[in-house]
């Protein structure tokens, strides 16, 4: 019952908004060459102001949580965004209650442990017991990823594919976007061009480090080896030349990583268009009146025909 009061609410909106769209055709024609705006010959006036914002909604966190009571709706990306905060909340929101204590109890035990083995190091300083606590950890960060996921994948929509949806897709995991939307010959491309940013950042914060040793070595130690055979304007330009490549590296896999969360988005928008080749055209007789009333000289309107062409 309350999907359909859901749906019904939806479609008076879809209608509402659509309604101040909608005008009546009577099949009246301007003068010949006149534009779309001299050809509309009723005398109306729009008189929305679209500067006022004021009659936009909001997404609140009251609505965030009127959403999750069922009694509201609530876009993926604001799914997305609480569930990061809130664990769990997309399985509510999503009606998978019985996911529930699998999320908390999931995240629980891992916390738990992680906070175990990290006492335990405290105690007698086991590295063993820092690295389980490490492990812990993690394993409660994938385990929040997955749930974060999990909300993503479980979202209902009426759009066969939801571009906010291959968005997140390829912002949580890259490339999976590009397979939700069918174009599975990019995600080598993607990958390809993170290996190679990843590949350059590390060289060149190892060349960095490298340099940068010697360049203090060198400094502090004048009369040494290093000394000897470079000079501190050598070592210096090559420190900052390395760490300028590293940080020029991390903004280029940046940008991968930006440009696959942009084409997974495009190419979604893409979908729902209509590439066939289909043409058609359609002939209907109208009458043409006058440009302008106040100064036509005949004022009889003319019949004529009128060609409409879809592509």
């Amino acid at each position: 019952m309350a999907r359909k009061i859901l749906i019904l609410a939806a479609s008076l909106l879809i209608a509402l908004s659509m309604s101040g769209q909608v005008r009546t055709r009577n099949n009246i024609a301007g003068a010949p060459g006149a534009s779309m705006f001299q050809q509309n010959t009723t005398n109306t006036r729009d008189t929305t102001n679209y500067s006022d914002t004021s009659t936009v909604p909001r997404y609140t966190i009251k609505r965030y949580f009127k959403s999750l009571a069922h009694r509201d709706s609530m876009r993926i990306n604001h799914m997305w965004m609480g569930s990061l905060v809130l664990p769990g909340t997309a399985q509510i929101y999503n009606r998978q209650y019985w996911k529930l204590p699998v999320v908390y109890g999931g995240m629980a035990a891992l916390i738990y442990q992680g906070y175990s083995n990290g006492v335990k190091f405290k105690e007698n300083g086991d590295v063993k017991y820092r690295n389980n606590r490490d492990y812990y950890y993690i394993g409660a960060a994938i385990f929040h990823y997955a749930t974060i996921m999990d909300g993503i994948v479980s979202y209902k929509s009426e759009k066969t594919i939801l571009p906010a949806r291959a968005s997140l897709y390829s912002a949580m995991l890259p490339g999976l976007g590009q397979a939700y939307t069918g174009n599975y010959w990019k995600i080598p491309i993607i990958y390809g061009g993170l290996i190679t940013c990843g590949y350059f950042v590390n060289f060149n914060n190892l060349q960095y480090l490298k340099y940068k040793e010697l360049y203090i070595e060198a400094s502090n130690n004048p009369q040494g080896e290093v000394a000897q055979k470079y000079s501190l304007e050598t070592l210096g330009y090559f420190k900052t030349a390395y760490r300028r490549y590293r940080d020029y590296s991390i903004l280029a896999g940046a940008l991968v990583y930006a440009l696959n969360i942009i084409d997974a988005n495009v190419f979604a928008h893409f979908s729902e268009f209509d590439v066939s080749d289909d043409l058609s055209a359609s002939f209907e007789p109208v009458v043409i009146k006058p440009l302008n009333n106040q100064f036509a000289n005949n004022l009889s309107p003319a019949f004529g025909f009128q060609m409409n062409l879809n592509f």
